[in-house]
């Protein structure tokens, strides 16, 4: 299992920074985005992809929404 490190924790804040700076306001989404460890969620081999602003493709000609997407809707609820 890998660790969330100094790095992991810089990265999760540039991508707060990044839908921050597209209209997300809600303080609520942009705690929830800085908390989870996405690193964690994806193969070791794809790291590099894990805090990028967009869609993340999982075979079959489907993707992953990219965060902003996903903070979006979440302000919405």
């Amino acid at each position: 299992m890998q660790n969330d490190t100094f790095k992991h924790r810089g990265l999760r804040k540039k991508l707060v920074e990044t839908v921050r700076s597209k209209g997300i306001t809600d303080e609520e989404v942009l705690k929830a985005i800085n908390a989870i460890p996405r690193h964690l969620f994806l193969d070791s081999s794809f790291l590099e992809f894990a805090y990028q602003d967009q869609a993340f493709p999982i075979g079959s000609g489907q993707t992953i929404s990219q965060p902003y997407t996903v903070a979006f809707q979440t302000q919405l609820l």
